[in-house]
């Protein structure tokens, strides 16, 4: 019945133990019936983490690559080479490792993104519908369709997205610097968005140079055709390079408009600034001063194991770590926005409606061994245990040090 009544808990800064009543596989404020007892000795509850921006259907295919420039033409140019390969179960493997690293990072909700062009077709689409099925029980997936090698300029993807969304493909996404008109292909894309009632989720503006800037375009779009809160736009590193002022502009643009923004940080940092040996930027998006604007915010992991991003572990609190870093946020409130990022906002940015610990909402959630929610970006703590609609998913035993009379053993020869 997924029943559950967890006790001597945390939430929040709040050092007061206290308890969350689960019944059918959400918090409720009481219990009709008895319901197992889990007593989590004083330890941390958050709401499922949320990965809002990955690539599930190219992950971990660095071995057939091979990286010389590190560049994003490479990276592509790369990648296709690769995804000549691609098979369903090729695809549906590698995506399996990912989403199950993903799991036990104390992800509960994922938006991946699927490439979907004539070379490809809709191969990478049914691997990852089969993993949405297979994995539901841990993780609710939703597949955002979208032309990585161009839309206008490469004939046939148009009608090869149509059918993704028709085969139910819940998002639309878009890669507008890969055609020679950028502009048009956002407003073809807001079209086909607005035909099929599809959110949009976009790769925008993806260096560091201001000129060529295509965002204005995407929040005229946005206006025209009333697609408040439906738009997101990743990467847009290109706002990293405006001076404050412009930055809070577009930044009050982009609230009114609704438009949201996904920070990329392990892929953008390893892609941009390479043409600079001394004095390198940071090249991230600014999340701190957009959020102040009101802009609805969230970081995610990208790429794992590819051209785009060689490394990572699916660790969405390693990824808001990351980001404290580059983006120099330490104080304790940073942090939290930091760890808002990869949970409550952005549960908003994918408009999950029962999210959260609060009597009604589904039962999706972590529990950590720190002091406080912001230790858990500080020490980029792993989660103990995690939960989906009451169930336990996973848990993670705690490492022990060796006794004296073990550390004394000698060290068994290999073999």
């Amino acid at each position: 019945m997924n029943d559950l009544e967890l006790i001597n808990l945390r939430l929040g800064d709040d050092p007061a133990p206290t308890r969350l009543l689960i019944e059918a596989g959400r918090f409720v404020q009481r219990l009709r019936r008895p319901a197992p007892l889990l007593d989590l000795g004083g330890r941390l509850v958050l709401p499922g983490l949320v990965e809002t921006h990955i690539h599930l259907d190219k992950a971990c295919i660095l071995s057939r690559c091979q990286l010389h420039e590190g560049t994003l033409a490479e990276a592509i140019a790369q990648t296709r080479q690769a995804k000549a390969g691609f098979t369903e179960a090729d695809v549906y493997a590698r995506g399996a490792a990912v989403l199950e690293q993903a799991i036990t990072q104390g992800t509960t909700h994922m938006r991946t993104h699927v490439e979907i062009d004539p070379g490809i077709g809709l191969t990478g689409l049914r691997a990852v519908r089969r993993l949405q099925a297979d994995y539901a029980w841990a993780v609710t997936l939703e597949i955002c369709v979208f032309p990585q090698e161009g839309m206008l300029d490469n004939p046939g993807t148009e009608t090869l997205l149509c059918q993704a969304l028709e085969q139910g493909a819940e998002v639309l996404g878009g890669c507008p610097y890969t055609d020679r008109d950028p502009h048009a292909q956002i407003r073809r894309l807001f079209e086909l968005a607005v035909a099929y009632d599809r959110d949009l989720d976009l790769h925008l503006d993806f260096d560091l140079q201001v000129a060529g800037m295509t965002l204005g375009e995407v929040i005229r779009c946005t206006h025209q055709h009333g697609w408040h809160g439906r738009v997101t736009v990743g990467h847009v590193t290109k706002l990293s390079a405006l001076p404050r002022p412009e930055l809070m502009a577009m930044g009050r643009a982009l609230a009114e408009a609704g438009v949201q923004v996904t920070c990329l940080p392990s892929t953008d940092l390893f892609l941009t600034g390479r043409e600079r040996f001394h004095d390198k930027p940071r090249g991230v998006a600014p999340l701190a001063q957009l959020q102040q604007c009101g802009v609805t915010c969230s970081l995610s992991s990208n790429n794992i194991g590819n051209p785009f991003t060689p490394y990572g572990d699916a660790s969405l609190v390693r990824q808001a770590n990351l980001y404290a870093n580059v983006a120099q946020l330490g104080t304790p409130e940073e942090l939290l926005l930091c760890l808002g990022w990869i949970s409550r906002a952005s549960a908003r940015l994918l408009r999950l409606r029962d999210y959260g610990l609060e009597p009604g909402c589904r039962a999706d959630f972590v529990v950590f061994d720190v002091p406080t929610p912001a230790d858990v970006v500080g020490r980029i703590a792993a989660p103990l245990m995690g939960f989906k609609g009451g169930r336990q998913t996973f848990l993670r035993p705690a490492a022990q040090l060796l006794s004296p009379a073990l550390r004394a053993q000698p060290v068994p020869a290999p073999g």
